[in-house]
């Protein structure tokens, strides 16, 4: 039996708070705004709908771009500001070597989540990726991880879905 391995990508491969914490450094800086809006903007920034957190954004700042542009710029910008935490490229490469299947399973849009994926070079890490907003599942949903497996042509067991194991 082939053992597989899925893994989440924001704040477990990569470091998307780190990424956002930057992001909010040069949005303050270009819209001109006090040394205390980074700080706001990262409180604020508790999940939740975008749209709803670049509204608060937009009415706390005053500022003029609607809601739709200041979150297309996010994501346009986010995918270049992610990093990958320290050896994630080579415990994946160990894995792989070892006989694991590797996937990632994430919650987002398919756009921005590929494009985290190709920027970082985990595409070409793993065996296969299924990201939520492309396949209309969500973590935690169950169905997602059996779909995932599907993907990648492994069988799911059910009773160690959503179990972290060591190799």
């Amino acid at each position: 039996m082939t053992r597989l391995a899925l893994f989440d990508l924001d704040d477990t491969l990569t470091d998307l708070s780190g990424a956002f914490s930057r992001w909010a450094a040069e949005f303050a800086a270009r819209h001109e705004l006090p040394d205390a809006a980074i700080t706001w903007l990262i409180a604020a920034r508790r999940g939740g709908p975008m749209d709803r957190f670049f509204a608060e954004v937009r009415q706390k700042f005053d500022l003029a771009e609607p809601v739709q542009q200041l979150w297309a710029s996010y994501r346009a910008r986010i995918p270049q500001l992610v990093q990958l935490y320290p050896d994630a490229l080579e415990d994946l490469a160990l894995l792989r070597a070892a006989g694991w299947r590797i996937g990632i399973v994430t919650n987002g849009m398919q756009d921005n989540q590929l494009a985290k994926l190709r920027r970082t070079g985990l595409l070409n890490a793993v065996d296969g990726y299924c990201i939520s907003a492309a396949v209309g599942l969500r973590k935690p949903d169950p169905r997602i991880f059996h779909l995932a497996a599907t993907k990648l042509r492994c069988r799911a067991d059910h009773r160690r879905l959503g179990h972290r194991r060591q190799p």
